[in-house]
């Protein structure tokens, strides 16, 4: 069992690649934050697209970005970190200027930026923890992981609330705050490169685990497509059983959506530390109990009626929130302690996929169950979570270093900055 760390404000900076890219990780959010709405308002109200066309060409983008995830795991395997970053900025600055140069009712178009956009959202997860787990190790890597989705939820909620202002401007707004998002794309990767971070995959020969090969990790990959429903929960599900179901006003959704996301930001560092006196897997099977426990929380609200149904299901949405902050806190931190160096771009890619596919398919997995009632919606998510958190546990004794927190050297730990004093 290890130690709780306290984490300093300035040591989390450093932990995250220094102040440049810490800069460009916020410009990246609230580019990230502004895109996510804005993409499909755009197709809409700009490009006067229908909906269903929209919403197609969107999905089509995400999960096609994926294709390229193992690429990008090579690419990180050769030892580029900062420049698959400013990379996975650069191509949605691409998107972006496919989107302005779309003319009305062109939809290929439309879908060919949705494309370069998911690419750029589907490599960059990898591609900034590959980064951190260059720059520092151990319990400071995993906080500075935190603290990257942390403030990537809070750009997310500041972005959108940009992106549903501007609507009300009209068309020209919307084309001016896309145009806007392309330009702090720019200056994102410009900052994201000029940190020169390389890792040196030769320099894991020194760590004794260069001839170690990539992890299996097929419970952890499978279990995680399960784990990031709770992801679409708020956005998805809680709209939907909330409005549809419960007559509940709207307004319940976006207390609930709002809560999530400060929840998120403010306590997802220090939940993170406070768990560090665990095991990254037993933290991660834990993830999976909060989450069981909240959607048959969710259950129960749901027979209470009218009237206290929609108060209960918001406080249960704490406990989902909760058990959301602790599984984001321990999955990726887990993947970075469990590969060896040279290999570690492959296993972020390899757990990005199963990310990726997960949110990719909740939304219909979600609203497909929740027609045939409450048991059939949040009995299944609870039955399919509990199984994913007992396999995450029982894979514990399998082969070397699978509780993903022996003490040894880190990724990070013999690969640096190849311009010393750099960020």
């Amino acid at each position: 069992m290890a130690t709780t760390v306290k984490i300093q404000p300035r040591a989390l900076v450093r932990a995250s690649g220094g102040p440049g890219y810490a800069v460009a990780l916020v410009v990246d959010a609230l580019g990230t934050g502004l895109l996510r709405p804005l993409l499909l308002l755009y197709g809409v109200s700009v490009l006067k697209l229908s909906a269903p066309a929209t919403g197609i060409a969107m999905t089509l983008g995400a999960v096609v970005g994926l294709v390229c995830m193992p690429a990008v795991g090579r690419w990180l395997d050769r030892g580029a970190r900062s420049t698959v970053v400013a990379a996975s900025m650069l191509v949605r600055v691409l998107g972006v200027a496919l989107l302005l140069a779309a003319p009305a009712g062109h939809v290929r178009l439309f879908a060919a930026a949705a494309l370069f956009l998911g690419i750029g959202n589907q490599a960059w997860p990898a591609a900034h923890a590959a980064l951190v787990a260059t720059v520092a190790r151990g319990r400071e890597r995993d906080a500075a992981l935190a603290g990257g989705r942390a403030l990537r939820n809070a750009g997310l909620g500041v972005g959108a609330l940009l992106a549903t202002a501007c609507l009300a401007g009209g068309t020209a707004a919307l084309q001016a705050l896309a145009a806007v998002t392309g330009l702090a794309y720019l200056a994102a990767a410009a900052l994201a490169w000029s940190v020169h971070i390389h890792a040196h995959p030769a320099a894991a020969a020194a760590t004794g685990r260069d001839d170690e090969p990539a992890p299996r990790m097929r419970a952890l990959l499978a279990a995680n497509v399960i784990y990031v429903f709770c992801l679409n929960v708020p956005e998805v599900a809680l709209p939907l059983v909330l409005v549809t179901q419960m007559h509940a006003s709207p307004m319940w959704s976006g207390g609930i959506f709002v809560a999530n996301t400060v929840l998120v930001v403010t306590l997802q560092v220090p939940v993170t530390v406070l768990m560090s006196r665990f095991s990254r897997r037993s933290v991660l099977a834990l993830a999976g109990v909060v989450l069981t426990a909240s959607y048959l929380g969710f259950l129960a609200a749901t027979s209470l009626g009218h009237d206290w149904g929609a108060p209960a299901v918001a406080a249960v949405s704490v406990v989902c929130t909760l058990g959301e902050i602790v599984y984001a806190g321990s999955a990726t931190a887990l993947v970075t302690a469990l590969a060896p160096a040279h290999v570690l771009g492959r296993a972020l890619a390899r757990f990005q996929l199963s990310t990726g596919f997960g949110l990719a398919v909740s939304p219909a997995a979600l609203t497909a169950l929740a027609p045939h009632g409450p048991a059939a919606l949040w009995g299944s998510l609870a039955a399919a979570t509990l199984l994913s958190s007992g396999a995450v546990a029982a894979e514990r004794d399998r082969g070397r270093g699978l509780a993903g927190d022996r003490r040894r050297p880190e990724a990070g730990s013999r690969a640096r900055r190849s311009h010393q004093g750099t960020a």
